[in-house]
């Protein structure tokens, strides 16, 4: 793999402050087949309308894939999950538990008929040359995904911090830092910080 082969897709805007925030799930081009990291939205609540008047863009999201990681289960990072009933989705223990307690996010859009989570305790391999790594802070369970390139190391970060300016102070990004990756992209920011 190249760095090319790991890339944004963005999926939905947010208004944070006044501001369109936008929400990116990365694909990683992989020679067993296309995995997703996080799923956006295909669609909103009430609720979600009246607080971050999301946009939404369901079309976008490749669904020929051969299973998803979610950094966490926040409804931005996990809404697009019911397109993908009966493949792996690899999240870690805590988070799921996490997700159960009342307001942490849309419930059903985590447990969905069909669901099949693979629920990790701490760093696992997904398939050769993409791993998961515990990154907690944002949210119990959240954990970042190192993709081996032959350009060097990819990391998608998720919600480690929302903006670049706020990433190098984010206790989860020392333990990213120390491994040099090539290339970090988080999931709110337009453009990846390269090496």
């Amino acid at each position: 793999m190249r760095l090319a082969d790991v890339r944004p897709i963005h999926v939905a805007d947010v208004v944070v402050e006044g501001r369109p925030w936008p929400g990116y799930l990365h694909a990683i081009e992989h020679p067993q087949g296309r995995i997703l990291v996080d799923t956006g939205m295909i669609d909103s609540t009430p609720e979600l309308d009246e607080e971050w008047r999301p946009t939404i863009y369901p079309e976008r999201i490749p669904r020929d894939v051969v299973c998803v990681i979610n950094t966490h289960l926040h409804f931005d990072h996990c809404g697009g999950n019911r397109l993908f009933a009966g493949l792996p989705i690899y999240v870690q223990r805590v988070e799921r538990e996490a997700a159960r307690e009342p307001g942490y996010t849309i419930p059903e859009w985590v447990e969905f008929d069909g669901a099949r989570y693979v629920e990790l305790d701490g760093e696992a391999e997904i398939v050769p040359g993409v791993r998961v790594l515990p990154t907690p802070g944002h949210t119990p369970g959240h954990q970042s995904v190192l993709v081996e390139t032959e350009d060097g190391l990819v990391v998608v970060a998720g919600d480690v911090a929302y903006r670049w300016e706020d990433f190098d102070a984010a206790p989860a990004a020392g333990p990213l830092l120390e491994l040099e990756p090539r290339r970090i992209w988080l999931a709110h920011e337009t453009t990846p910080r390269d090496a």
